[in-house]
């Protein structure tokens, strides 16, 4: 990591600032004073506030949060994209899309174009085109590539932008200011700090000082940023781990069912069969025909109600016979 103590800061030039003349008088606390029409910047200042932003950018790259570097002006496109690379974070060293953060969706369609062009040309794809189709897409490609080259990965808003010059970088510092992203930014004599949450008074003219500070911003974040890849692996491992376990565990538990299931339709099939062979092996019971005169009846089944006998057809009845009359007895007894 880049030491940026009082000598590296001499030494680099961060003290230098603008002409007198072309101040911003928003700059009054950071200035130490003038020597030869040149505002001099307050080094002390300087320490303790870089020291504060590299703080804050370690913080937020452990907390997995994403920082984008934009330098467009030539001092710092170098050390932008080196840094970046380093840290694995956006950045934008050659020109500022109009709306990249303020207008993301649309951005981000374009993004996907990018992923799909260079997926054509790694596949091949590209050269099975007409010439005059390759052509067209091979320059669409290199246009967006040039504007969107590094923020190729960046799937959404970061979470701060570190900014090298605010007057070059004005319009990226409006819509970050709008979005309220957190910004760091090195600001000269001649830029306005009110809209910048962590100021780093400093030249951001010279190639030594702008390569010094973002040199000591990039080792925070890059820093940070490791620490967290590395918890972030460990967390996905013991994720992993977890969802393996869980899965043998859900397998066994459908074993051991199914071993339960299976013995119990055995067990079931086993007492069928005994059944059907108990069924098989009893007597059969004797067929029912006429009983025999004086023979007794047949046992009744437990619980059967006896049966009521049948009542007997009643006799005609007789007519009363009639008293013989008195003439058939004096007949009689002649």
């Amino acid at each position: 990591m880049p030491e940026a103590g009082l000598k590296e800061l001499l030494e680099a030039g961060v003290h230098f600032g603008h002409q007198t003349r072309r101040w911003n008088p928003n700059m009054r606390r950071y200035i130490f004073g003038e020597l030869d029409g040149i505002h001099i910047i307050d080094l002390i200042q300087t320490e303790a506030l870089l020291e504060n932003a590299r703080r804050f950018a370690g913080e937020l790259a452990s907390g997995g949060g994403t920082v984008l570097f934009v330098g467009t002006k030539k001092q710092a496109r170098g050390p932008v994209q080196e840094w970046a690379d380093r840290c694995k974070m956006p950045y934008v060293n050659q020109r500022w899309l109009g709306g990249l953060l303020t207008n993301f969706n649309t951005i981000s369609a374009r993004i996907s174009r990018l992923h799909e062009l260079t997926n054509w040309r790694e596949e091949g794809k590209l050269e099975l085109l007409p010439t005059k189709e390759r052509m067209g897409m091979q320059a669409e490609l290199a246009k967006l590539e040039y504007n969107l080259g590094g923020v190729r990965d960046m799937d959404r808003l970061p979470d701060a932008v570190f900014v090298t010059d605010l007057k070059t970088e004005e319009i990226a510092v409006r819509e970050a200011v709008r979005l309220r992203i957190p910004i760091i930014g090195l600001v000269d004599t001649n830029c306005d700090p009110t809209q910048i949450d962590y100021v780093v008074p400093g030249n951001d003219d010279a190639i030594r000082s702008c390569q010094l500070v973002i040199g000591t911003i990039g080792a925070a974040i890059e820093e940070g940023a490791g620490t967290w890849r590395v918890q972030e692996e460990r967390r996905l491992a013991e994720e992993m781990e977890r969802r393996k376990k869980e899965e043998e565990e859900r397998k066994k538990r459908e074993e051991e069912e199914k071993l339960r299931l299976e013995k119990v339709e055995a067990d079931k099939k086993a007492a069928e069969i005994k059944a059907a062979e108990a069924a098989a092996k009893a007597p059969a019971p004797p067929a029912a025909g006429p009983v025999a005169e004086g023979s007794p009846p047949a046992p009744r089944p437990a619980g059967e109600a006896p049966q009521a006998k049948a009542e007997e057809p009643a006799a005609p009845e007789k007519a009363p016979a009639q008293a013989p009359s008195e003439a058939a007895k004096d007949e009689g007894s002649k």
